[in-house]
């Protein structure tokens, strides 16, 4: 998506300066919404009080706040970050406290823990890719490199100060420190590799076609960067959950609750969604401490998290707090009201909660990384390719092909362009593919997964009212210059000759296409333009 790519990096602040305007009207009383805990920095505990919720409503009910952006039908902004989140964070500003520093604090954790070239998809709450040729570049992903997709700001817990509460439907709720969970005489310590994957991946390719709904935070103009593979290490849940001697009768889900403070129109929420029982009994749900041997980042749940294996990223809760065994899916937003896929003719004018399903495990999906759409690529028969291919819940992708013609033939990428096979982890590839044509070309990606699962064809078919899910064939355009053909050869020559670079096609030479005796003789050898009388 070159024409969505950010232009430079800028830090972070309102040239206007209006942010700062917006204060509690009361004054910066910390005491409104006070940090409880020594040690847990921009936490708020919002669930427990109902009361300090509603207070909470009462001041967002009293601003006029910054409306959405329109990036769906205008270009996305040629600026890095892409889109700021401004209402965001005024929410933050308007409950004052702590929250107030939370937009500063964690963009400051971007600049200190990501890649300085990261693209900034939106600066608050803060959502992030890497660049696309440097992702598939190792099979597994480094932690500055790996995307990040945060729906509240960052909160600064010590670990000397952390503890996780488990309660609800367990037998015996338990109160562990991370000195408890990282004692192997109590829980077997594990490492896993394990890709996790926003629902949102690709979704500018729904934006750039078919418009849906418009809130910057939910339906961020994600490319195809909002994946990456890791290896995780913590302790099993279902472990976790046996040492709290087990379920309760009706226990089916188990909620995480995390420390960020999550806004949703007009309220106010801690984090938190659910998965199924059955996920967490099959050892498929981890508590991780580490990511490719290293604490996790803070920007990435430290000093705790969950890794859902499988599932879209959003399960894998981040700076977790809480765990609770309910008997049905949370009631939190994230999880009741929001990773929803509608069918085509849901929208704006008839969509609710209900009429949408639930997005848990990924289904199978793939991408191009490079080239980028609207290269423009001299070559000599052959155009070198590399990118990802996934698919969730234990699936995993068993072939990759490539067309260039925009689907109608096929090549196999070999298998040894293809790397590892894990249980619940993707697998990049690379495949020269044969070029003979020239101009422009439909290029395209396809995967099949080991239960024969493959992608739609088209991106219309993977259409939905949130922009979820975009697991059609990923689709790019190339235009192809075969330098193997004799006229393409001379051309690229005389280019080469005069000192003049031949890219981009846009630009038009600065001298006739061809001599009067060239045009002449071509046209005696077709019998001129017009036919005889």
């Amino acid at each position: 998506m070159p024409e969505t790519r950010p232009s430079s990096q800028q830090n972070g602040q309102v040239p206007n300066g209006k942010l700062q305007e917006l204060v509690y009207k009361s004054g910066e009383d910390a005491a409104i919404f006070p940090e409880e805990r020594k040690g847990w920095r921009g936490y708020i505990e919002w669930e427990k009080y109902p009361e300090r919720k509603e207070k909470a409503a009462k001041i967002l009910a009293s601003y006029n706040f910054q409306e959405p952006p329109e990036f769906q039908f205008k270009p996305l902004p040629e600026t890095n970050p892409v889109l700021e989140g401004l209402r965001f964070k005024q929410y933050h500003y308007a409950c004052g406290g702590s929250l107030k520093d939370i937009p500063r604090i964690s963009w400051n954790y971007v600049l200190k823990e990501k890649s300085p070239d990261m693209i900034h998809i939106l600066q608050f709450p803060y959502n992030g890719e890497p660049p696309h040729a440097r992702l598939v570049s190792n099979p597994i992903t480094s932690n500055e490199d790996f995307f990040v997709r945060n729906h509240g700001g960052i909160p600064e817990i010590d670990e000397d100060a952390f503890f996780l509460d488990i309660g609800g439907l367990v037998k015996e709720p338990k109160r562990l420190t991370m000195a408890d969970l990282k004692n192997e005489d109590l829980f077997p310590r594990q490492t896993n590799v394990v890709t996790l994957q926003c629902s949102g991946t690709r979704r500018i390719e729904q934006i750039n076609e078919y418009a849906g709904d418009g809130d910057e935070l939910i339906n961020a103009p994600w490319s195809e960067g909002a994946i990456g593979c890791g290896k995780w290490t913590g302790v099993s849940l279902k472990k976790v959950i046996k040492y709290c001697g087990g379920l309760k009768e009706g226990a089916k889900h188990i909620e995480f609750l995390g420390a960020d403070t999550y806004f949703k129109k007009g309220h106010v929420y801690n984090y938190a969604v659910s998965v199924p029982w059955r996920k967490v009994k099959a050892h498929e749900v981890i508590l991780a401490w580490e990511m490719n041997g290293k604490p996790l980042p803070r920007i990435h749940g430290f000093p705790l998290r969950t890794v859902v294996f499988g599932y879209i990223g959003a399960r894998s809760c981040k700076w977790l707090y809480a765990i609770n065994a309910i008997a049905k899916p949370s009631d939190g937003p994230v999880q009741k009201k929001e990773y929803l896929y509608y069918t085509p003719q849901v929208g704006k004018q008839n969509v609710k909660y209900s009429n949408g399903f639930s997005i848990q495990a990924m289904p199978v999906s793939s991408a191009i990384m490079t080239p980028e759409s609207l290269s423009q690529i001299v070559h000599s028969g052959e155009i070198h390719m590399t990118g990802w291919a996934y698919s969730g819940d234990g699936h995993w992708p068993v072939r990759v092909e490539v067309s260039g013609d925009g689907g109608n033939i096929w090549y196999q990428v070999p298998d040894q362009n293809l790397s590892k096979k894990y249980f619940h982890a993707w697998r990049t590839w690379s495949f020269d593919l044969p070029v003979d044509a020239e101009g422009w070309l439909d290029v395209c990606v396809r995967t099949w997964d080991n239960a024969n699962n493959t992608q739609p064809t088209f991106v219309r078919s993977a259409w939905n009212w949130d922009l979820h899910v975009t697991s059609s064939c990923h689709r790019i355009k190339i235009y192809s210059i075969n330098k193997t053909r004799p006229d393409t050869a001379r051309r690229l020559a005389k280019y080469e000759a005069n000192g003049v670079p031949f890219l981009p096609i846009t630009k038009p030479s600065g001298w006739d296409l061809e001599s009067d005796e060239d045009y002449e003789k071509a046209m005696d050898e077709i019998g001129g333009r017009d036919p005889e009388e």
